[in-house]
């Protein structure tokens, strides 16, 4: 692996071709899992060739450099193009997504773990909940009823999990609780913008994302989900718990230093208020949680 020092210049290999504008990204941040993401590559392309008029799959391998050899020879199908990412060094999984996302064109933008642990069929939905319905933001939710684990969670797994969820949601995201689930979806425009302000690389990215989504009013639609599997992770469970903690509370700092402070993503939820005639929510995260639809 590249020393800590190394520039950040990843590189991009892209496989298939592209005869119109993309309709859908779909990034899989991948860590030591090069065979899994091969298979999840080829599983989404049988998914999406068809009922996707064109799509684009972006592989961002952080830091091994095992991917590429591994997917420059899988076809694409009809419409499809395969993107593989190689950062130099691990940036952790919010930098793999972030690189993943500025590079992508979508017209709908969606990050998914590279197991695809909820299946394909939410990936669907969400890229038909933000191009039909016109939601800004579609993500998986684990707390509805209607969620289920057909692979069972270890007890510590779940714990941590739920005091995480716990001191996230009242510190920060105003009782929205399931921040980490790994199924995001975004329009293409409210991807950039987010992204753009992105500053947390490892775990709580997630967190820093419906923080500043829910900051600026942006519509969040919830859906629920199953898992169906979980075949990897690269989670150490109490360390990382430890460090998303420590990086929950880097988000308030950046808040209180006005990093986050943004005109151009004012901007737009400020003009599509006015052509719905409706006024601008005040973006006061304790009152947050009324924004989520559900």
């Amino acid at each position: 692996m590249p020393p800590r020092n190394t520039p950040f210049r990843p590189t991009l290999s892209v496989y298939g071709e592209l005869t119109e504008p993309v309709a859908l990204s779909v990034i899989l941040p991948c860590y030591k899992a090069a065979e899994l993401a091969r298979r999840s590559v080829m599983r989404l392309t049988h998914a999406l060739a068809g009922r996707v008029p064109s799509y684009e799959i972006i592989v961002v391998d952080d830091g091994i450099g095992d991917c590429e050899p591994l997917l420059r020879d899988l076809p694409t199908g009809p419409g499809g193009q395969v993107h593989v990412i190689t950062l130099p060094r691990n940036r952790g999984k919010g930098g793999a997504v972030a690189a993943g996302m500025k590079s992508a064109s979508g017209r709908v933008r969606i990050f998914t773990d590279i197991d695809i642990p909820y299946g394909t069929t939410p990936i669907m939905l969400v890229e038909s909940l933000v191009r039909t319905r016109g939601f800004h933001m579609v993500i998986g939710d684990r707390t509805f009823p209607q969620s289920r684990y057909e692979t069972e969670l270890s007890f510590g797994r779940r714990l941590a999990s739920g005091v995480f969820s716990t001191i996230t949601a009242t510190l920060v995201t105003g009782g929205f609780f399931d921040t980490q689930c790994g199924l995001k979806g975004f329009r293409g425009d409210i991807a950039e913008a987010l992204f753009g302000l992105q500053t947390i690389e490892r775990f709580a990215f997630d967190v820093e994302l419906i923080y500043l989504a829910l900051t600026y009013g942006i519509e969040i639609k919830r859906i629920p989900v199953m898992l169906e599997r979980n075949t990897t992770s690269s989670v150490r469970l109490w360390r990382d718990s430890l460090q998303t903690l420590r990086d929950v509370s880097r988000i308030k700092i950046h808040q209180m230093r006005g990093d986050y402070e943004s005109t151009a993503l004012r901007g737009l939820v400020a003009r599509e208020c006015a052509v719905a005639s409706t006024p601008l929510r005040t973006p006061v995260i304790a009152h947050a949680a009324l924004k989520v639809r559900a």
